[in-house]
């Protein structure tokens, strides 16, 4: 079975950094790019941050962009996001994902975690 695991979200003071987590379980995890996504209450989803599963290329949205970093642990089949400097405009629901084919902001991702909320107070 297939299995993304978020964990790391929670309540932060604007300012304030949190680490996300991903763990993987039900595929090969260094064959999948792994995206982060985010979604807030009345908006669309929208792309975060990825890593190509080819050559380890990363990507960012230009609102996290010198402030999230995304980073795999392929040992420990786990990806993660630490997010730094955070604002309440990043406060949303925080979904990872995982596609063999796709590693950029946009499209469809095959596998998608349950998702953990992330809150930033001002």
């Amino acid at each position: 079975e297939v299995q993304l695991v978020e964990s790391g979200g929670g309540l932060v003071q604007a300012g304030g950094s949190l680490r996300l987590s991903c763990a993987a379980s039900g595929f090969t995890f260094d064959d999948y790019a792994i995206g982060w996504f985010r979604q807030a209450p009345g908006k669309e989803r929208e792309g975060v941050s990825s890593v190509s599963n080819s050559d380890g290329r990363t990507y960012y949205s230009d609102s996290v962009k010198g402030r999230f970093t995304i980073s795999t642990d392929n040992a420990k089949n786990t990806a993660f996001l630490q997010m730094n400097g955070l604002r309440p405009e990043d406060t949303a629901i925080y979904y990872c994902a995982a596609d063999r084919h796709n590693y950029g902001l946009v499209g469809e991702y095959e596998y998608w975690g349950q998702g953990t909320q992330v809150t930033v107070s001002s």
